[in-house]
């Protein structure tokens, strides 16, 4: 039986593993939550929306005959990533995560760590100032007890629903950004601190670097916790892994 896998995707590993699935000859399909309205293309089928909990997901694992699950999801996608540990063992399916290493501070940082979005959001009780708010959509509600800061706020999409703050600005884009676009950013904002999720790897690094530079406090989120699983930090150690369990389950 030839292996057929389930990637759950949303970040640039994912469609790196995509990439090198296609190049080898590999079935499988890519699924994505919907929050982004023009995911980026795959070399592989793709699936759009959830699954409908643990049981939907194990009823999907079982009708599509999965041999392998790869957990790609962004790091803060946590109630997915435990869905996925629970489905996976309850339909007896190997699962492995595709992670990055979480961001260190490192000299000349102003990092205030915090552990959770409602911790970020306590932190800005304090006086007016210019904030880039670089959390993605769904949080943005969660900001909306301190309209007191003006809000840069950087979004793969236009928000359906304008943002909850009376004085804001929206760019739409898609990383990987670069140190210097973030630099120009920032100063043409007038940006005084940073909030951010600690997602993690190279794409959205550059406003970290940034902050650095200008010498910015950062108040980082930390990513939740997920139960444990095993976990590797590149494709080819997914291909492997691939292979060894094939060989381990005689497909």
């Amino acid at each position: 039986m030839v292996p057929n896998l389930l990637v759950l995707g949303g970040t640039t590993e994912a469609t790196a593993l995509c990439r090198a699935l296609a190049e080898v000859g590999l079935v499988g399909t890519i699924s994505f939550a919907g929050r982004v309205k023009r995911p980026v293309r795959q070399p592989l089928p793709q699936r759009v929306g959830g699954f409908g909990g643990v049981a939907g997901l194990v009823s999907y694992l079982r009708a599509e005959k999965i041999t392998h699950v790869v957990d790609a999801t962004h790091p803060f996608a946590a109630q997915m990533s435990r869905n996925a540990i629970a489905a996976c063992a309850e339909a007896g399916v190997p699962l492995v995560a595709l992670t990055r290493a979480p961001w260190m501070a490192q000299e000349g940082d102003q990092w205030t760590s915090v552990q959770s979005i409602d911790a970020a959001v306590a932190a800005l009780d304090r006086p007016a100032t210019r904030v880039i708010l670089a959390i993605g959509r769904m949080n943005l509600p969660a900001f909306a007890p301190h309209p007191q800061h003006f809000y840069l706020l950087r979004l793969v999409d236009p928000p359906e629903t304008p943002p909850p703050f009376p004085d804001h600005h929206i760019v739409v884009d898609r990383g990987p950004f670069d140190t210097q676009g973030d630099l120009d950013l920032m100063r043409s904002f007038d940006i005084s601190l940073v909030v951010s999720k600690n997602a993690g790897g190279t794409g959205a690094y550059a406003k970290i670097l940034a902050a650095r530079a200008l010498r910015l406090p950062v108040i980082m989120i930390d990513r939740p916790q997920v139960p444990e699983r095993r976990e590797l930090h590149s494709v080819q150690a997914v291909l492997d892994w691939v292979h060894h369990a094939s060989t381990d389950l005689g497909v």
